[in-house]
């Protein structure tokens, strides 16, 4: 399969830390008019819980994410079945999500729907390596589902994606 071809499902981490930190509209909008060109070729998409994720907060990146032309995807009874199918795969996927704090609600479904889709995950997180971790993180479910993950900086690599960078006056 061709790089053109790869559809990649975002965590919601990838466009909260770009947006809060490296990436923010002030100084890179590019990034975000890229994003923008994925989404309208129906290259990148977010799960619908990412997006609920994303909206707990009013914010400009949310008024940035309801005016892009990122998909948002459903859950529908493919995706149930394929979290159903995380879930019976290793009974310690349930760590994914924290429901103490209830933290990490969308993970599963971002790897559901990449399995669906047959996409590679984009997620910001790092595998959980500490053998006495209760917190198992996307990475982790991603490689015992056979799940293709890369973090954001991986997706502009593959991509093959460049910014210009310009001095305002």
């Amino acid at each position: 399969m061709s790089t053109m071809a790869k559809k990649y499902c975002l965590d919601a981490n990838v466009l909260i830390e770009a947006w809060q930190k490296y990436y923010s509209p002030k100084f890179c909008s590019d990034y975000w008019e890229v994003l923008n060109e994925l989404g309208k070729q129906g290259r990148i998409f977010l799960p619908e819980m990412v997006y609920e994720e994303i909206t707990r907060t009013e914010d400009d990146l949310l008024q940035w994410l309801n005016q892009s032309k990122i998909p948002v995807q459903k859950i529908d009874e493919p995706i149930t079945k394929c979290l159903q199918a995380i879930y019976l795969k290793d009974p310690l996927h349930k760590y994914l999500v924290d429901n103490i704090k209830q933290r990490s609600l969308a993970d599963p479904w971002v790897i559901a729907h990449a399995i669906n889709e047959k996409a590679t995950v984009v997620t910001r997180e790092n595998k959980a390596t500490a053998l006495n971790s209760k917190r198992i993180k996307i990475p982790n479910v991603c490689d015992n589902m056979g799940v293709r993950w890369i973090n954001d900086f991986q997706l502009i690599e593959e991509l093959d994606i460049q910014f210009t960078c310009k001095l305002n006056k």
